[in-house]
Parts: structure tokens; sequence; C-alpha cells
């Protein structure tokens, strides 16, 4: 068994689904190849504006992520119960729960309260803003927003994400 160093894992985290040859050194037996199949992160997209969840994952799949999409809050917690995404980007304001309600939701259950989740939306008000990160939120951004800007903080919360260790 071969052991990946750490920079092969972040990195692994940003590379589409596929299979690279990998040359690493295993304190067993020194320097061996062996393929490291890597599987894109999924970010869940909740807004109830198709052209901002297109946007988005039009922008988020060119860096080789897998992208989903919800069109409330009730749709955003069966996604989410059916396959716990690697992050969330949340717009606030949703036909039937809107997304503080879906943060208090995540956030008092123990398998989805470290989802990481970015607020995505028009409500530019600092109340806005304080309320949604003092409910769990790591970022917090305004609609239109750049496209750059959506991927660089993107990246930056996966970045942050604990890995889990592999065996």
């Amino acid at each position: 068994m071969g052991w990946l160093k750490p920079t092969n894992l972040v990195l692994a985290n940003f590379c589409q689904a596929r299979c690279y040859r990998d040359v690493t050194e295993s304190p067993l037996v020194g320097h061996h190849a062996h393929l490291v199949c890597v599987v894109p992160l999924t970010i869940l997209s909740v807004d109830d504006e198709r052209d901002v969840t297109d946007l988005v994952r039009y922008h988020l799949s060119r860096i080789g992520l897998n992208v989903v999409t919800a069109a409330n809050g009730r749709q955003a917690l069966s996604a989410i119960e059916s396959r716990k995404p690697d992050l969330l980007l949340l717009d606030l304001m949703l036909p039937d729960i809107d997304g503080f309600g879906v943060c208090e939701i995540l956030r008092r259950q123990p398998e989805t309260a470290t989802i990481p989740i970015i607020l995505l939306t028009a409500w530019s008000t600092s109340d806005a803003r304080h309320l949604g990160l003092e409910l769990g939120a790591l970022d917090y951004l305004t609609k239109p927003f750049s496209p750059k800007e959506l991927v660089d903080r993107v990246q930056r919360t996966l970045a942050l994400k604990p890995v889990a260790p592999t065996r």
C-alpha cells in the first residue's frame, strides 16, 4: 500500500474524477508507482432562480467540482439527506424554508452540523450578514456576484475543510 503525501491530498480536492499514475515513497518498500483515483467534491447550490444555479454550475464545474441544485429549502434538505455535499451555497430568500431556517436545521443535526455553508444572496444588509454568520455560515456573498470571486471563495472554503483520514 502506498502513502499519499499531504500535498497530493490537497491537490486531489480540486481535480476532476480521473486516475493518475503517482510515484510515492512508502516507508516499507521505498519508491513505487500506483494509481490514485480522485472523486470530485460535490457542491449543493440552493436558489429559486434557475439562472443563478446555472451560472454557479457552469463556473464551478469548470474547476472540476460536481454541482447539484435545489430550488427551495425542502429540496435542499432532501438532497442533503440523500447525499451530504462537501459545501452548500445557499440563498436566503427561498419560497418555503428560507436560508436562515435551513442553516438552523443543519446546525442542530450532528450529521450535517459541519457542512460548510456560503450564503449567496441579494440581501446586502449588515443585519442579514451578521445573522447568517451567527447561524453557522462561513462566508456571505451578495448578488450580483463576480464569478471569479465565487470560485475563489468556494476554493478557499474547501481548502479549510478537514480531509478525512485515509487507510
